[in-house]
């Protein structure tokens, strides 16, 4: 399948419109309707209705393909002229917001080499290892000791685990929990918590605790830790977080923690390799 034509015929199905498609890719509105009746040719089906501009069914099977078959296309790309390129002399580094810890920083002590850092979301930093828009990559979240973390599935970039440490709930001021050895999150079902990118988010705690609840009381959109720990200190909702972010009380039940991973290309070498030398 033409990575071309699909790369359009997903354009065209999020923009809902063949005119906007074609000016978000620089075509005329003729070629992308032209590469849209050809993808559709070649696969024997209708994939688009025109008015409104809508998925089909097989459309919408084509579209839950259409991200990993682009991004293994842009992975693939990416290690070749890689494959081909000189020795490196910039590094570029994406990481969770959680993910970059003290030793993660020292070792990008890289000499002769510049360093560029961007944050991003969890589920971003795989995608952008995977397709070369970053050397390197550090993500966080929650998992059992030892356990590798959940990450999605953009081509396979290698993970090796760099950190792991207890977790603890953080608390407003006076709360009456907030004198206890330790807490189980399943006891906190009932309780408001925040929604953020920094923290772990409500699906993933009713996930961990096997329980419903854990409503969210309050959205936060940035990745600004203090702003975190300062909604939670004024009684906008319980987060978790890493114990040597912030004090709390620690979770006890399940036995979770909280794991950083190292995302590479298979066969790094280089900087690449001499970072994870370093945080081995």
């Amino acid at each position: 399948m033409d990575p071309h034509l699909l790369r359009t015929f997903v354009t065209v199905a999020h923009r809902r419109s063949f005119s906007a498609a074609a000016e978000e890719l620089g075509y005329t509105q003729s070629a992308v309707s032209q590469q849209i009746a050809t993808l559709e040719a070649d696969l024997g089906l209708a994939l688009l209705h025109r008015r409104p501009v809508t998925p089909t069914p097989a459309g919408e099977r084509l579209l839950e393909h259409a991200g990993p078959l682009l991004l293994r296309h842009r992975a693939a790309r990416a290690d070749v002229l890689r494959a081909a390129a000189g020795p490196i002399e910039r590094l570029t580094v994406v990481a969770s917001p959680l993910a970059f810890t003290p030793a993660v920083a020292r070792s990008l002590l890289l000499e002769r080499l510049t360093v560029t850092l961007r944050t991003a979301g969890r589920e971003s930093v795989a995608e952008q290892v995977a397709s070369g828009t970053a050397d390197l990559g550090f993500v966080d979240g929650i998992a059992a000791p030892s356990d590798p973390l959940r990450l999605p599935d953009v081509g396979s970039p290698a993970g090796v685990g760099v950190a792991e440490e207890e977790l603890v709930v953080i608390l407003p001021g006076g709360h009456p929990l907030s004198g206890r050895r330790g807490l189980a999150l399943a006891d906190l079902a009932d309780a408001l918590w925040l929604q953020a990118p920094a923290a772990v988010s409500v699906e993933r705690l009713r996930e961990v605790a096997g329980v419903g609840g854990f409503r969210v009381g309050f959205r936060y959109d940035g990745e600004d830790l203090h702003t975190v720990l300062n909604l939670a200190a004024a009684g906008h909702g319980l987060t978790l977080l890493p114990s040597s972010v912030a004090a709390g009380v620690p979770l006890t039940a399940p036995r979770v923690v909280h794991r950083v991973e190292m995302l590479h290309r298979p066969l790094a070498s280089g900087p690449v390799g001499a970072v994870a030398e370093r945080l081995g």
